[in-house]
């Protein structure tokens, strides 16, 4: 990992709470990894998933703006076409951390939230390997 990625990292992990847009119900899917892992580390977490009333025995929430406090940071764990959406939103909000996971890149997302001069880490690691993950 070269040192621009790992301190790019050392910001995400910099504050606290994260939340996992795309979280799903499915173990096997890599929404509910990303949540587990979390959840592994002691990360306190908001699962963002429109569709289901909790994932992991945490509320889910529909979107960003509904979650009760400021998040710090994003992992996207969505197709690229809602990763847009997913970015403007962090954006608005005033989320300057985001992670999209592999899959979930979009370019027109990337550039811009580094143009919003975001911390943006993509095409990079996958959570699940920077912080290492144990499927239980």
């Amino acid at each position: 990992m070269n040192d621009e990625l790992q301190r790019k990292i050392e910001r995400f992990f910099s504050g606290s709470p994260f939340a996992v847009a795309g979280a799903s119900t499915d173990r096997e899917k890599y929404g509910n990894k990303v949540l587990r892992c979390y959840m592994q580390h002691g990360h306190e977490v908001f699962p963002i998933n429109p569709r289901a009333e909790e994932v992991e025995g945490l509320k889910a929430w529909p979107d960003l703006a509904s979650i009760p406090v400021r998040v710090h940071g994003v992992s996207i764990v969505t197709p690229p076409r809602i990763t847009r959406e997913v970015v403007d939103e962090a954006l608005r909000l005033g989320i300057r951390n985001l992670w999209m996971q592999p899959g979930a890149e979009d370019d027109e997302a990337i550039a811009r939230a580094e143009q919003a001069g975001a911390n943006v880490i993509a095409r990079g690691p996958c959570l699940l390997v920077a912080l290492g993950f144990h499927d239980d």
